[in-house]
């Protein structure tokens, strides 16, 4: 079975997680999702909309995620991919470079954002409609 990890905080889950929790599990068989917690959000200066166990339940009914746990530190990456056995670690290309040192583990595929959506535009045109 071949295994393939992605990190993130999937808050307001929109079309673009979707298509990359999609293009994710096309490359195994089966795919970990790692969402950072409410503490780690707060040490990225991060609040999510949603906490950390509703945004859990949310990706656990998507029909391409099979698995989901936490994100408690940046470092972890190393550790969830040798304890899950993984094989490919996915990431959405704007973090093209910044995990490569994980390919001594497994490989690593950045894929394209889907383009005009996401949590951060979500927020803004909401914050500007109520304005």
């Amino acid at each position: 079975m071949k295994k393939v990890i992605t990190y993130g905080t999937f808050d307001l889950l929109h079309w673009g997680h979707i298509n990359i929790l999609k293009r994710a599990k096309e490359l195994g068989d089966y795919l970990i999702v790692a969402i950072s917690t409410d503490e780690f959000n707060a040490i990225k200066e991060k609040k999510a909309y949603h906490n950390y166990e509703n945004r859990k339940m949310i990706l656990e009914s998507i029909r391409y995620v099979d698995e989901v746990i936490p994100e408690n530190k940046w470092e972890q990456k190393i550790e969830d991919v040798i304890k899950h056995k993984v094989d490919t670690f996915v990431m959405g290309d704007d973090w093209e470079g910044k995990f490569d040192f994980l390919e001594e583990y497994c490989e690593v595929k950045y894929l394209p954002r889907t383009v005009g959506i996401s949590t951060s535009k979500i927020k803004n045109d909401l914050l500007e409609k109520n304005a």
